[in-house]
């Protein structure tokens, strides 16, 4: 079978790290498959490297002009990767986002999370790529129920992999150096934007940091290809008056992400919309005790694994249980879970899936 794999960015976000690990998987499986993404700021391949197995397409996408808008950007991005993407050769075209489902014509659609956009552009993107693909795969039954809510569509659930290996043997050596450089730490994994409720971990880590001072807070990641400037600016004034520094990473290293992640003392996931949580995952599969946004889609997924809170307050007092109290119950039943989510599996399913639509 020739399957296409369609990608708005190289970038490492949670998407990207699906559509890669899934076209790895479904070459593996001895599929034909090619992975088409844009390529911004210059960029020639992904934030990784891909298994020889699986072809790779990066279609330039130079920096608009300086006053671009996210709308402008938008449709410039659904028509760059259109021009340069023909569906003919391939039996399966899989879009994993709403630009790249835009761009692609017939297509199957992951539908990662739904979200409300004010962009007039981002918006229509957004609910284009959910009413045209003639079928639909969700990471989540949260996310599966919403987009029957709202849309009455029925979408296949097919839940993410993990890493479970590279996240759960990471060298001792490794770990040191991070704790050598960061001390004691809360990680979360993301980026600053307003998804990922960047503005409710620093109020948690402000009240988390009264009761244990020499614990930092680590941010990494944050490549997207949204403007979240403004709400950077109000995180940033918003850290200073509450008399906090928290380690801003930005995006790690592939390679260096694990024992960055297996050397934390917690995670913090504190995200208001997300359809599986594969940051979080990872973490788990690192032994890492796991804090989380008190969501439907976080409970369905994680669990008797993870600690929830809904609020700041909420949040700071788990994260606070989670550096004080020991929990090997929970610790072995994230590792179990994190285990479960094999790519291979979701490899499999994904081509029953596709054999299905005929």
């Amino acid at each position: 079978m020739k399957i296409a794999l369609l990608s708005y960015s190289t970038k490492p976000r949670g998407g990207v790290v699906h559509t890669l690990a899934l076209a790895e998987a479904l070459a593996a499986a001895g599929q034909d498959v090619t992975v088409w993404s844009l390529g911004r700021g210059g960029d020639d391949g992904f934030f990784r490297p891909v298994a020889p197995a699986v072809r790779v397409r990066i279609v330039p996408f130079p920096d608009g002009p300086p006053d671009e808008t996210v709308g402008a950007r938008i449709l410039r991005s659904i028509a760059t990767l259109r021009a340069a993407f023909d569906p003919a050769p391939y039996d399966v075209v899989h879009a994993q986002d709403c630009i790249s489902a835009n761009a692609a014509g017939p297509c199957v659609r992951t539908v990662h999370h739904l979200d409300r956009f004010t962009t007039p552009e981002l918006a229509a993107c957004h609910e284009r790529a959910i009413v045209e693909p003639y079928a639909h795969l969700c990471v989540s039954r949260s996310v599966a129920d919403e987009l029957a809510a709202g849309w009455g569509i029925e979408a296949e659930v097919i839940p993410n992999g993990v890493a479970y290996e590279r996240f759960a043997t990471t060298a001792p050596a490794a770990r040191a150096g991070w704790r050598d450089r960061l001390g004691r730490y809360v990680l979360s994994v993301g980026g600053i934007e307003p998804r990922k409720g960047s503005l409710d971990l620093l109020e948690a880590y402000a009240l988390l940091r009264a009761a244990h001072p020499g614990v930092r807070l680590v941010i990494a990641g944050g490549e997207t290809l949204f403007d979240y400037r403004d709400y950077r600016t109000r995180w940033e004034s918003r850290a200073s008056g509450l008399g906090i520094a928290p380690v801003v990473l930005g995006p790690v290293p592939d390679d260096d992400l694990p024992a960055l992640v297996a050397a934390a003392d917690a995670f913090a996931f504190p995200s208001l919309k997300e359809g599986f949580g594969l940051a979080a995952m990872e973490a788990l599969a690192a032994g890492v005790p796991l804090v989380v946004r008190d969501l439907p889609v976080l409970r369905e997924v994680f669990g008797p694994a993870a600690r929830f809170g809904a609020t700041p307050q909420a949040l700071a007092d788990e994260l606070g249980r989670a550096l004080t109290h020991h929990d090997p119950v929970r610790r072995a039943a994230g590792r179990r879970l994190a285990a479960h989510h094999t790519w291979a599996t979701a490899a499999r399913r994904h081509l029953d899936f596709y054999r299905s639509l005929g």
